[in-house]
This record gives C-alpha cells, sequence and structure tokens, in this order.
C-alpha cells in the first residue's frame, strides 16, 4: 500500500507539536537580578549593569537630538512595557545618587512614558568634555540625526572640545571631507535649514546649494526644489547652468511655472522612498491628479535594500 507523501510544510509545529500560550511564556526583560543603586551598601562596578531610580536620573544637557518624535516615542515604550529595556542606558554619577544620561535619552524617555521605576544603565565615569564627545559619538553611530543636528554636534565638538577637523573625522570614523561638507551646512540661511531639518530638503539638495554664493537665490532654489519636487540631479543642473549663464539661469529659475502643492502622502513617499536612493527622486502631479515618479540609483546595492525593506515590511 502507498503512502501520501508528507512534507515540511507546516514548519516546526509539525514536528514539535504546538505550543500553547506562547505570548504568555514570553516575559519581558527587566534586570530584575540586579542591584538597585545605592543598596545594600554595594560598591558601583562601572563594567555591570544597575538599576537606577528614575528620579535619580537627569536628562544630557549635551544632547544632540533636540526633538523626539513622540509616537515612535509611544511605539517604543509599548515595546518596553510588553519586552523590558532590551539595551541598558550609559549615565555618569554627578553626585550622591544623582546621574546624568550619557547615552540614551530616548530610551530613558519611553521608560518613563512605561511607567518603569528603575532603568537599567551602565555607570561610566567621564567629565564634561568625555561626556559631551560620547554623547554625540553615540547619536552619530546609533541615531537618526538630521543633518542640521549632525552639523551642530559637528560644530560643538571643535569648538567646546578643542579638536580640529581630521581628529573629529577619526573619532566619528567618517572621512575629513564627509565632516567638512557637513559642517559647511550652517553657512546655508536659516529658512533652508529649517527646511533640512523638517525633511522638505535632503542633504544632498543642501550640498547642491552650497555651490551658490547668493543667500536669496539659495533660498529660491529650496523654494523651488519644494515646489516642484525637484531631485537632487535636476538641482545640480540648475546650479551648474547659474555657475556658466547666471542670467539666463536666474530668469529661467525666477519665471519657472508653479505647479500644483503635493498633497501631504506625496511628500511622505519623497521622504520614506527617498532614503533609499540618496533622496534622487523626484515627483510631479498635475491638477487632475496625474503624474510621474522617476528614481534614479547609483548601483544595485540600492535597488536590493529597497527591495529588501519591502519584503521585510520596513518600508
Amino acid at each position: 500500500m502507498s503512502r501520501e507523501p508528507r512534507g515540511l510544510g507546516k514548519g516546526l509545529s509539525a514536528l514539535l507539536g504546538e505550543v500553547p500560550d506562547a505570548d504568555q511564556l514570553r516575559q519581558p526583560v527587566g534586570y530584575v537580578n540586579k542591584e538597585i543603586v545605592g543598596t545594600h551598601g554595594r560598591q558601583e562596578n562601572t563594567a555591570d549593569i544597575l538599576r537606577i531610580p528614575v528620579d535619580m536620573i537627569e536628562p544630557n544637557p549635551f544632547q544632540p537630538r533636540m526633538s523626539f518624535d513622540q509616537t515612535a516615542l509611544e511605539e517604543l515604550a509599548a515595546s518596553i512595557r510588553t519586552l523590558g529595556l532590551i539595551q541598558p542606558i550609559t549615565v555618569r554619577r554627578i553626585e550622591e545618587r544623582r546621574y546624568q544620561i550619557i547615552s540614551g535619552e530616548r530610551r530613558y524617555k519611553a521608560c518613563r512614558l512605561a511607567g518603569m521605576d528603575t532603568i537599567p544603565a551602565y555607570i561610566r565615569d567621564t567629565n564634561d568634555q568625555g561626556m559631551l564627545e560620547m554623547a554625540i559619538v553615540e547619536n552619530v553611530q546609533r541615531e537618526d540625526l538630521d543633518p542640521i543636528e549632525l552639523a551642530l554636534s559637528y560644530r560643538r565638538l571643535i569648538d567646546e572640545c578643542q579638536l580640529t577637523q581630521d581628529n573629529l573625522a577619526e573619532r566619528v570614523g567618517k572621512k575629513r571631507a564627509t565632516v567638512a561638507n557637513t559642517i559647511r551646512l550652517l553657512k546655508l540661511p536659516a529658512k533652508v535649514q529649517h527646511d533640512i531639518k523638517v525633511g522638505l530638503l535632503s542633504a544632498g539638495h543642501a550640498k547642491a546649494l552650497l555651490g551658490v554664493e547668493s543667500p536669496e537665490m539659495q533660498e529660491h532654489l529650496c523654494d523651488l526644489v519644494i515646489r516642484d519636487a525637484l531631485s537632487v540631479r535636476e538641482l545640480e543642473n540648475i546650479v551648474r547652468k547659474l555657475q556658466t549663464d547666471p542670467d539666463a539661469a536666474r530668469n529661467k529659475v525666477r519665471s519657472a511655472h508653479p505647479v500644483q502643492d503635493l498633497p501631504q502622502d506625496y511628500y511622505r513617499i519623497l521622504e520614506h522612498v527617498g532614503k533609499y536612493f540618496s533622496n534622487d527622486i523626484s515627483l510631479k502631479r498635475t491638477a487632475a491628479g496625474k503624474g510621474i515618479m522617476t528614481i534614479r540609483f547609483d548601483s544595485d546595492d540600492e535597488v536590493k535594500a529597497f527591495v529588501k525593506a519591502l519584503e521585510e515590511k520596513q518600508f
């Protein structure tokens, strides 16, 4: 008698059986086996993790990030309620029973939202300069600082820690030219810097604008990029024409026919898709709602990263 073939398509449950109430077996990371600072006369060991009461912790005055997305904080807080804080924060002891955050302020804020009484932390010994350096390097490596926050952070390291651009590049693991170009963003008009901070203008666009000497023209081109959803390459072409035939290019820019403002969802598309392609993406839409989106990529790796993000539902 022949038997029907049996496959493994049902996964591990077909082999091992179902695990009832698996979620109830999954306990959050709470570091409950760690001492709370100041108890039992315990000597603090900076190589270990300790739990610190939240009212003993204060924010980092050197924090490069100026704002935290409230929705993202609430999502992180919800995750912490379920799974606990996976990665401890890092603090320094500033006086008896007082600690200051070196890195992890976003996690600290989310822990407070989650209602935690104590927060797991590493304790490090450092002075203000060392703390400033660690805070900025931590943010550069772990957080998505906007280009202006990053430029301000670099400037603070140079001014307050007496670093050269070569020293700074070595500390943050960047090329010296990258550091220099980032700091140059602070030369742009305040209006342009604002649009970079809120994501209306990419770092690539900002770099192209630095090729224009007139602040007035920089602001005008910034408005043009936002209004017409110009890609970085399109802006670079305009800047190149300004340099070779200034009068003709200025007249063309100033007489450009305005197009309809894009709905907010369209800007979200530009923001989310653009980050996979160095923000070299443009989107044009008519009043009737028809349009075209153009994406330019520099390598297969950019496309693969985008496809991977779609498949993993990270987009």
